[in-house]
């Protein structure tokens, strides 16, 4: 299982942490998104992890990746 992270300053609140973990657990090969709105750094697990489809994916929830 491999790991990748991604920072996504734009989240604020519960509903952000919603929206990204609801789209981002629609890619394929994920198997576990974790949020924490402190540090504003999603963490995405998974066997076989395409970080484009992922980025797409919290673009599409309504965020932007800076790292």
């Amino acid at each position: 299982m491999s790991e990748l992270t991604f920072t996504v300053p734009g989240m604020t609140c519960g509903h952000c942490e919603a929206a990204v973990k609801g789209e981002v657990t629609k890619v394929t090969g994920v198997t576990d998104v974790a949020v924490n709105l402190d540090t504003k750094i999603v963490t995405v697990a998974g066997d076989t992890l395409d970080r484009e489809a992922i980025v797409a994916a919290i673009d599409e929830a309504g965020f932007e990746v800076v790292a």
